[in-house]
């Protein structure tokens, strides 16, 4: 595993592989403000073992890509839906990186916001998508996936500048997010807190990620005329993006399947990534033998 920086359309994308080339392309793409290393190395290296050839990289604004111009104003972005860029452009972004890998079309899987990129790459580019799985994601439609006011307080708390502050934040809003069927793995967080402070923060980035998020429009539509295998895994006390969201995706995808884990917030516990990883193949095995709901 070596990050490597690749120039996109127009701004350089930081990603890394794991596994032969040669083996099922899937690409991981991460949610708000998250790194490509919430896509833990023991998760991708359990996809490898399944046969996939894995692609994780930081979304723009995030973790070693290009830091983006421009204020990410909520109001405006939520009323006026202006932000200084949208999902389709970040959708663009992974595919431009799936040019540079020569991949002509991969197997997606998106969590949160990624999900979102996810469906958003499907709809827009739908030759270079196998299958799609959308995680804990929604649709844009504003009357679901709505997150509780505990949620997203915490969502909308300012960053702080020291380390120590970061990790104890993190291991705060996992706690109010996370999974409350599944035990908190405090160890685990602070440990992805430190390298992800230790890559670099861009508070800036994520509220305009937020103001992508915010300004898009319902893709419920769009999604409607998807054909291709997909799978929408959502936790059943999910308090950041209601399980209605899930719902909602995969009442839009013609043909999806629907998986909603007990106990799962808005995170991917490690006792749930057999399941995750189970479905994520289960998925993209439907695109091999050539079904199509």
């Amino acid at each position: 595993m070596t990050e490597v920086m690749t120039r996109v359309n127009g701004i350089d994308l930081c990603y890394e592989t794991f596994g032969e080339p040669s083996a099922r392309p899937l690409l991981l793409v991460m949610g708000l403000g998250g790194p490509m290393i919430w896509w833990d190395d023991e998760f991708c290296e359990q996809l490898v073992e399944r046969g996939f050839f894995v692609v994780r990289f930081d979304n723009r604004d995030c973790g070693r890509s290009t830091k983006m111009r421009g204020r990410g104003s909520l109001p405006g972005a939520y009323v006026l839906r202006s932000a200084p860029y949208a999902l389709t452009d970040m959708a663009d972004d992974a595919v431009g990186l799936l040019d540079v890998l020569n991949i002509p079309a991969a197997h997606v899987v998106g969590a949160s916001m990624g999900g979102m990129i996810a469906q958003t790459l499907a709809v827009r580019h739908p030759s270079r998508v196998r299958s799609l799985t959308s995680i804990m994601s929604t649709t844009g439609a504003r009357f679901v996936g709505r997150p509780s006011l505990r949620a997203a307080s915490m969502l909308l708390s300012r960053r702080p500048d020291s380390r120590d502050a970061y990790l104890d934040l993190m291991v705060r809003t996992f706690r109010v997010i996370g999974s409350p069927g599944f035990p908190f793995d405090e160890p685990r967080m602070r440990n992805r807190a430190a390298r992800t402070f230790d890559r670099g923060l861009n508070p800036g980035g994520t509220a305009r990620q937020l103001a992508a998020i915010m300004s898009s429009r319902d893709r419920g539509p769009l999604l409607r005329r998807l054909r291709v295998p997909a799978l929408v895994v959502h936790g059943s006390r999910d308090p950041l993006v209601h399980p209605s969201g899930g719902r909602a995706t995969a009442r839009a995808i013609p043909g999806a399947e629907f998986d909603l884990v007990p106990g799962m917030g808005h995170d991917m516990p490690r006792e749930v990534w057999p399941r995750l990883i189970d479905g994520i193949v289960r998925t993209a095995d439907r695109a091999e033998v050539g079904t199509r709901p």
